[in-house]
């Protein structure tokens, strides 16, 4: 047996419950995918992103629809040591992989307001055209669970807003193209017991500015999403279980005791309807 198969066996076999089955669950439960797609699966080189790979290629293995994946890899500026490795992963495990360069980090190193959000968007764009050059109309990128959760804090803490990182969106910049996320409901922890139980070395986030903290010491210090992590570590301390109700609560939002809310350019205060009889008995005094 191949090197490669016995990863996938990991997969379907000894991490079927943590990995596998949430993997189909959030295909399945969101609708990712449908009968003709063709999914543009995006790998940074990560560990999310490979495992991403690799269970789509399980995925066709056992397809109950038909469909076609492309897997693409973005060079947006890394040393030639992370982008071997990358290529050096892609053989390990027998993902063929199609690379295209941008030179991203460079337009975006001297920019000192959120030069980490305009990377991630300058990113997103190249992904969609590249995509597109394959006849894709998807894209998928490789958040996990609890890219999710930590979102949903860092809305709360630090951008007065309850929101969260949605399993599937539509583009309002390239029409006719979705984005989904396949591993919505996995945890970060389950994939790393997969990468350490095949032994497997991934490229972590390989910009510029992540090089600079870490010579520093504060790369830690730096991210809010690090602070989240640690907050949410602290929590479980008290409550296991505290994670998945943070998950759940952007699923059961109770609109009778939201204060406001808007959708799309339509604002609502529950003093629109406050006194004429529409709110549950339930949110009364």
């Amino acid at each position: 047996m191949e090197r490669y198969e016995e990863i996938e066996q990991t997969i379907t076999k000894r991490y079927r419950k943590e990995i596998w089955k949430k993997f189909i669950k959030g295909i399945s439960e969101y609708e990712m995918i449908k009968e003709g797609d063709k999914i543009a699966v995006c790998m940074s080189g990560g560990k999310d992103s490979m495992l991403m790979a690799k269970c789509f290629q399980e995925l066709k293995k056992h397809r109950k629809m038909n469909f076609e994946i492309v897997f693409i890899v973005m060079n947006p500026g890394y040393n030639q040591q992370n982008k071997q490795q990358i290529i050096s992963n892609s053989e390990l495990l027998n993902i063929p992989i199609k690379m295209f360069e941008t030179d991203i980090f460079s337009r975006v190193v001297n920019i000192e307001d959120n030069p980490c959000y305009l990377c991630a968007r300058m990113r997103r764009g190249y992904l969609y055209e590249e995509a597109k050059k394959y006849g894709c109309n998807k894209i998928a990128l490789g958040h996990h669970f609890n890219d999710v959760i930590e979102t949903i804090l860092m809305g709360i803490f630090y951008g007065s807003q309850v929101q969260t990182m949605m399993p599937k969106v539509c583009s309002t910049s390239h029409p006719g193209m979705e984005l989904i996320r396949p591993l919505y409901f996995i945890k970060e922890e389950d994939i790393e017991r997969w990468r350490d139980k095949n032994n497997l070395k991934f490229i972590e986030c390989a910009c510029k500015f992540t090089e600079e903290y870490t010579l520093n010491n504060e790369k830690e210090e730096q991210s809010k999403r690090q602070e989240m992590k640690k907050l949410i570590k602290e929590m479980k301390k008290q409550y296991d279980n505290i994670d998945i109700n943070i998950f759940n609560s952007v699923q059961n939002v109770n609109l009778d005791t939201i204060i406001s809310y808007r959708r799309e350019d339509k604002f609502y205060h529950f003093l629109d309807d406050y006194g004429k009889g529409k709110l549950d008995e339930k949110s009364k005094v």
